[in-house]
């Protein structure tokens, strides 16, 4: 990936990574004594619950005080804006000095290979490429698949026909 172009996205990716230091890992109430309880944030919801009533000791709770500084919000680690395409129209609205595109999962293989190609004359940065040559590995490999197959079948042909010859003149 690229270095983040202005100076703001740099400011806000520092101030972001200063915040999380300072936002506290939030679990599961109890779910470190039971190991049938995962660890994974759960709003606890009893009505003598000590972590929902806020009792000193016990894990803090998420609330909107620990939420991200507004300018970092939405920024790709890269410091771009990412934003989310479905068709070559949207491309036009995007300025490529701060913002990145990420194609929809929806999109199918032959749209996608056109907004490829569109982002790259117009020199926007694609923030998922790497799973359109995922999907163009796997389908190189399945062809290599079917080739192989094809060529051990052969010989069971060839084989199968002078069986089905056999009986035929019997």
């Amino acid at each position: 990936m690229t270095k983040p172009i202005t100076a703001t996205a740099e400011k806000a990716l520092e101030l972001r990574k200063r915040a999380k230091k300072k936002k506290p890992n939030f679990v599961r109430h109890e779910g470190w004594r039971y190991k049938r309880l995962s660890e994974g944030w759960r709003r606890p919801r009893g009505l003598d619950n000590r972590m929902r009533r806020k009792i000193k000791g016990w894990p803090p709770t998420v609330n909107v005080g620990y939420r991200r500084p507004k300018v970092a919000r939405g920024l790709h680690p890269s410091g771009y804006k990412e934003v989310l395409v479905y068709n070559t129209n949207d491309l036009e609205e995007i300025d490529p000095k701060t913002q990145a595109i990420k194609i929809a999962h929806t999109v199918g293989k032959r749209k996608r290979a056109k907004i490829l190609v569109e982002a790259r004359k117009k020199k926007i940065i694609v923030l998922n490429v790497k799973e359109v040559k995922e999907v163009v590995e796997e389908k190189e490999l399945a062809e290599e698949k079917v080739e192989e197959v094809a060529e051990t079948e052969k010989p069971k042909q060839k084989q199968k026909k002078k069986r089905e010859g056999r009986a035929r003149k019997q």
